[in-house]
């Protein structure tokens, strides 16, 4: 079955003490009035191990920012898909368009980081959008398709492991946000992609989730759409009251 998830990305945002605080308030929160779908928070590397024995696994999953598309070896800096798994986070964002973008990551990078986390236990959500300039020429649809190769490759097994979010890059901390019809057609149209390639029901199974300036104020209007799953929050994640906000649009 479907499921509907509500997942946090804090991008490059809150000190350790700070993350910690808002895991225990947030496992607080969510223990004293139960989230009607999934929830997860998606920290900085240096907060998975002290984040992840705070929350109650059955209220609120963990995941990383990232990973390498590398097992180990001689890559200053980087963090492996098993090193994230060592600190008992079950999650991790693959292709969100930052990455793209500042980080030069590409569709080859990213299918050896979507292998790499499901070998190691973890659940992909792997972001897929279109910039503003080919919003405008039409051509989201062909952009989204291009981007899921990444994902192609797998088996249907390991693809119906994943977690897909649809991010317009146009309204990723703009304050823009794709109208409920745009988000339902672009969703459907994902779907569709899924349905032709590894049937109608791992389609009809796969989250496919929204992230692009979603707050409490338009999530209940976004997540009733048929083929919207949930939703990808940046700011809106960095605060316990819009984060329970948008969490609240599935009651």
């Amino acid at each position: 079955m479907r499921k509907n998830i509500v997942a946090g990305n804090w991008k490059m945002n809150k000190t350790l003490c700070e993350g910690i605080s808002f895991a225990k308030e947030l496992n607080d929160a969510l223990t004293a009035d139960a989230p009607h779908c999934d929830v997860v928070i998606c920290t900085p590397f240096i907060h998975l191990a002290s984040v992840a024995p705070l929350v109650a696994p059955a209220k609120i999953g963990v995941g990383a920012e990232n990973c390498a598309d590398k097992v180990s070896g001689a890559y200053t800096g980087e963090v492996s898909a098993a090193m994230v798994a060592s600190t008992g986070a079950t999650y991790v964002i693959l292709g969100h368009s930052e990455r793209r973008a500042y980080y030069g990551e590409t569709v080859a990078m990213l299918e050896e980081k979507v292998k790499l986390a499901l070998a190691n236990g973890l659940v992909p959500i792997f972001c897929i959008g279109e910039v503003l300039e080919e919003r405008e020429a039409g051509k989201q649809n062909e952009v989204v398709a291009a981007q899921m190769a990444s994902v192609f490759s797998l088996s249907a097994e390991d693809f119906s492991k994943i977690i897909l979010a649809y991010e317009p890059v146009w309204a990723i901390g703009t304050g823009k946000t794709a109208t409920p019809a745009q988000a339902q057609e672009i969703h459907a149209y994902i779907r569709s992609l899924v349905a032709d390639k590894y049937g109608k029901e791992i389609a009809d199974d796969c989250s496919i989730l929204y992230g692009g300036s979603c707050k409490p104020s338009n999530a209940k209007e976004l997540f009733v759409n048929p083929d919207v799953d949930g939703g990808l929050i940046g700011g809106a994640a960095l605060t316990i009251a819009d984060f329970k906000g948008i969490i609240d649009a599935f009651k």
